[in-house]
């Protein structure tokens, strides 16, 4: 049977753009399609003149086309929108904050958007990896937790909100800088995880100097300018303490859940509390704790515990939340965290790996309730 133009731009069409997740017909990016003899071409619209999936989206079209026998050559072209184009992909994916400002859809935010992740019936589970103090591995615990979960074929964001200490994009193993489509931007993702962090905007030898407004305001663009395409899980990791950033996100995203990471001992399990009752003031619920380095395997295999023990488990009782995991200290975390291959991926049989796939497991399966929403009841 002969292909003509129409079914080839059917079969184009559909195929995927990777970075939008959404195929080349919806997104207005097929120009063109045509056959001649075996032999196909195709016109497609790129959002920017870089963009990152061209490569990838050459490949998808060729899987698609070259599967028909009567198509034995193909040839990919491409143009770039302009900033027209631009605007109406940014329309479609977060909205116009023209068209908003003013209206009771805005919630109030500066460039009239609403935080999707906030709204009734949305289907994101947004969970706060919080810590009382530094230096108790908890950017470590979310990158690695994050891909657990993004492994078990959910999809999973993480937000870097450490805005001091931002490290996300290095531990998992991020390779390049986001795209931005008419100030829209379209996280990175790596090891099957999308991320937006200040580590984007500044470099890593360069202090982030600023005053409470300008961080929630950052805070709010991550939750409001980027396109995260509905995830299932959003992590966020949280600077320690329980400053200005902590109580932001607290008003941005009111349905959020906290999880606190600690290290086994009791000063730094007393010091993780103030995360929880922070939590307890704002009316976000604690959903589990988190023991990081709880021991050391020696080449003996002994276990050691090198900062003591218990502090994770005083912590869950004094919260009556679950011990959701103890994490062991192994080399091969740290050193993936800092070269970019997270253990996870790296050495998914290490001890520590099956760890954070266990809290994968039981986060999904058994430590957090079923949300059920009925779409037709909202507040106003």
């Amino acid at each position: 049977m002969t292909v003509s133009d129409d079914d080839l731009a059917e079969i184009v069409g559909q195929v995927v753009d990777p970075e939008l997740r959404r195929d080349l017909h919806t997104m207005g990016m097929l120009r063109g399609a045509s056959v001649a003899g075996s032999s196909a071409h195709v016109l497609v619209a790129l959002p920017t003149d870089e963009w990152p999936a061209q490569n990838e989206l050459v490949q998808l079209i060729e899987m698609a086309i070259l599967g028909r026998d009567e198509i034995e050559s193909v040839a990919v072209d491409f143009v770039v929108m302009d900033e027209a184009e631009q605007a109406a992909v940014r329309d479609q994916l977060i909205g116009d904050p023209a068209s908003t400002v003013g209206s009771q859809e805005a919630h109030g935010h500066a460039e009239g958007r609403a935080v999707r992740f906030a709204e009734p019936g949305n289907q994101t589970r947004v969970l706060l990896i919080a810590s009382g103090k530094g230096g108790v591995g908890k950017s470590s615990v979310t990158a690695n937790l994050a891909i657990a979960l993004a492994q078990r074929n959910l999809r999973t964001a993480v937000i870097d909100a450490d805005v001091w200490g931002f490290s996300i994009p290095r531990m998992l193993g991020v390779e390049r800088p986001p795209t931005v489509i008419d100030q829209m931007v379209v996280p990175v993702e790596a090891n099957g995880v999308r991320c937006i962090s200040m580590g984007f905007f500044a470099r890593e030898d360069q202090p982030v100097i600023w005053r409470g407004p300008m961080l929630h305001k950052a805070l709010e663009q991550f939750l409001t300018d980027v396109h995260w395409d509905e995830p299932d899980y959003l992590l966020i990791d949280l600077p320690p303490g329980t400053g200005d950033i902590s109580l932001s996100m607290a008003q941005f995203l009111p349905k959020s859940e906290l999880i606190v990471v600690t290290t086994p001992q009791p000063a730094a399990q007393k010091v993780a509390q103030r995360a929880a009752y922070m939590a307890e003031k704002v009316n976000l619920q604690v959903r589990a704790v988190v023991e990081n380095m709880s021991w050391f395997r020696g080449d003996d295999e002994r276990r050691y515990d090198i900062f003591g023990s218990g502090g994770g488990e005083a912590l869950a009782q004094e919260l009556d939340v679950p011990l959701l995991g103890q994490v062991p200290l192994v080399t091969e975390l740290r050193e993936g965290g800092d070269v970019g291959r997270p253990i996870m991926v790296s050495d998914p049989d290490n001890e520590a790996a099956l760890v954070f796939k266990e809290m994968a497991r039981l986060l999904t399966e058994e430590y957090l309730p079923t949300r059920r929403y009925n779409e037709g009841l909202k507040l106003v």
